[in-house]
């Protein structure tokens, strides 16, 4: 019998073709500074774990006693059974967290957005969004169904020009971008597009996952990195990333937290996060008042390699954050070079199209709190070394 998926055959061969297949790794060990994968031990750059908090052992301790306490999994939707004790203390704790009236939590940063866009607009409505904004933002708008208008990268001004357009229409407009932008690492002018969204009467939204844990007072993100309390309506954040464990949440006032109660698909439908997941999640927040101290290593731990790749010559675009890009040009480029690094004992994420434009590929190198200094010079080597062996752009003419 004809096998109807062939032709998905043919699209992998063109993958291949092109240099942008790849091969899942299999991490052998916790998320560390150093890891286990696929039978080496290579230096971690790949992670989102920005302050070492996944294997933490208070994450841990907690994960353990509450699943010991309350079982492995949650058993429903949060609408039927699968609301737990801890789910309400942790979007509670949030809240607090993010000086908001109410939070929710979704499974993932990314039914997080694209639940949160598609259930608070109509096809009657307008979304005016960066052209760089995550893809979880681009598929909530697309389900939406809403007229969307993309304006040029961190343009304010054209985000303006379009909203003066659309005054006289009395339809809900959502102006939204990224707080820190995943493949490049810079930061979402948030201060200049609130103003332009109160001026013209829009709902303002930021998308805060890379910014969660980072940016802000004791990981607070851009709205307090800004000043913004109270401007913006929406913020959106991750518990996979700073936070260490797994899901998203959904700030703003009890009002429009209540409505997504009622209509965010994504929270309707899918059963709630485990015991364990939401446990280690309120530990973490702990940890972010207490030890404040994680953030400020690990923007000493960026600087000081973002020092050495300068030194090397290598070109890291806009980057302000952590997230370190190395651009190499080409995607087939990229993911030899990131091939090549991790035989040297360096895991680099490889990224270009369709994930970044065309002959934009880089590597994604981002930096921890966890590392040390002796590990990121050793890391800055290997990318130079390998640079040169492979006469890839500037960072051939490194040390």
């Amino acid at each position: 019998m004809k096998n109807p998926l062939a032709y998905l055959s043919a699209q992998l061969d063109e993958l291949k073709r092109t240099g942008s297949y790849f091969r899942l790794k299999e991490l052998e060990s916790a998320c560390m500074p150093v890891s286990r994968v696929d039978g080496k031990d290579v230096i971690n750059l790949a992670s989102n774990n920005y302050l070492g908090l996944a294997n933490h052992p208070k994450l841990v301790e907690a994960a353990i006693e509450a699943t010991r306490k309350f079982g492995a999994g949650s058993g429903a939707v949060r609408t039927i059974t699968g609301t737990m004790a801890m789910h309400m203390e942790l979007e509670r704790r949030i809240a607090r967290f993010k000086h908001t009236e109410a939070a929710v939590v979704f499974q993932s940063g990314f039914t997080a957005n694209a639940g949160t866009v598609s259930s608070v607009l109509t096809p009657d409505d307008h979304i005016i969004s960066d052209e760089l904004n995550h893809a979880s933002i681009i598929d909530g708008c697309r389900l939406s169904r809403a007229k969307i208008h993309v304006f040029p990268h961190r343009d304010v001004a054209a985000a303006d020009r379009i909203l003066t357009e659309l005054d006289s229409v009395s339809a809900q407009k959502l102006l939204i971008t990224d707080g820190v932008f995943s493949m490049d690492g810079d930061i979402g002018p948030l201060a200049g597009l609130a103003e332009v969204a109160e001026r013209h009467g829009a709902i303002m939204m930021v998308d805060d996952a890379h910014a969660s844990g980072v940016l802000g007072r004791n990981g607070r993100g851009t709205v307090d990195h800004f000043g913004l309390h109270g401007r913006v309506q929406i913020q959106v954040g991750t518990l996979s990333k700073a936070i260490g464990s797994l899901g998203g949440y959904v700030c703003g006032s009890q009002d429009f937290i209540e409505y997504l109660y009622h209509r965010a698909r994504p929270f309707l439908f899918s059963t709630s996060h485990p015991p364990a997941v939401t446990a280690a999640c309120l530990a973490a927040f702990e940890l972010l008042e207490q030890e404040p101290e994680r953030i400020e290593t690990l923007w000493s731990n960026t600087r000081y390699f973002k020092a050495h790749l300068k030194e090397r010559g290598f070109d890291t675009g806009a980057s302000e954050t952590p997230i370190t890009p190395i651009l190499v040009g080409e995607a087939k480029t990229a993911h030899e070079y990131s091939a090549a690094l991790f035989d040297e004992g360096l895991w680099a994420t490889g990224i270009g199209f369709p994930t970044v434009p065309k002959g934009k590929a880089r590597i994604r190198a981002i930096v921890t709190a966890a590392h040390s200094t002796s590990q990121l010079d050793q890391a800055a080597e290997i990318l130079s070394k390998v640079a040169r062996r492979m006469g890839i752009g500037v960072g051939a003419a490194g040390a």
